[in-house]
């Protein structure tokens, strides 16, 4: 494990759209001790031919691939068993970081000599046109709150491997809401998540991905507290209900 060395993980599924510009937002970063991790989950497009030339060209950025198709989990827990750094940072590969992200965050997180931060981020459209509705980052999270609402995004994350042990960063399969279950299970272990309240992310959403999914963002949600929590039924419609109007309250 290298010392101050941040390993930005990036999964990628038929990102040929967006890959380049989540890229360079990573490029552009004021704190210059990373590496690049981009774990391909069997794509179909030209995702690979954009990892390999950013691979070429720069030496701090590697490439992986999942022998088949199973999720972002498999890939960013791909890029977990292969990382270098003291730190993980998700980005997932339509989002993108401001510049400022990863230096504002560390210092953040040694202030806070804490395992586990996320920040603050506003969502833009599929262009990265930013929309002005911010979702901001309470100052700390626990496991009772993110029963009530999933307020962290992945690619707003940043975890000290030296505080947290890796099994616990890593994200369980099969499950749709994979991000929420394992911050879920990192504060069931008895660690907080702190937020920083920049905005240091653009969380970019495909158009009609939101409205088009309802349904099956509720399954989603279903599935985290009757299966992967072991709720009662009534526990765990009560938490769809609550975390649902959370995130529609998020988005006005």
């Amino acid at each position: 494990m290298m010392k101050e060395m941040v390993t930005v993980i990036i999964p990628v599924y038929n990102a040929e759209k967006y890959l380049e510009r989540t890229i360079k937002s990573v490029l552009a970063q004021t704190y210059t001790r990373w590496e690049l991790l981009l774990v391909d989950d069997c794509s179909t497009d030209h995702s690979k031919e954009i990892m390999q030339r950013y691979t070429e060209e720069y030496h701090n950025i590697r490439c992986f691939y999942c022998e088949k198709n199973a999720g972002p989990s498999q890939a960013r827990n791909l890029g977990i068993d292969n990382a270098q750094g003291q730190y993980i940072a998700f980005v997932d590969s339509d989002d993108i970081w401001v510049p400022e992200k990863l230096e504002k965050q560390i210092a953040f997180l040694k202030n806070k000599n804490c395992a586990f931060t996320f920040t603050s981020y506003e969502f833009a459209d599929e262009n990265a046109i930013k929309t002005g509705i911010v979702a901001h980052a309470p100052s700390e999270v626990c496991y009772k709150d993110l029963l009530k609402s999933s307020t962290i995004a992945p690619s707003t994350t940043l975890f000290d491997r030296e505080k947290i042990e890796d099994h616990l960063i890593k994200m369980p399969l099969g499950v749709s809401r994979e991000d929420a279950a394992t911050w879920m299970k990192i504060t069931r272990n008895g660690y907080k998540a702190y937020g920083l309240d920049e905005i240091l992310t653009i969380y970019c959403r495909h158009k009609g991905a939101y409205s088009g999914n309802k349904i099956k963002a509720i399954i989603g949600k279903w599935q985290l507290y009757h299966d992967v929590e072991h709720f009662s039924v009534l526990k765990s419609a009560y938490y769809v209900v609550v975390n649902t109007w959370a995130a529609v309250v998020r988005r006005l």
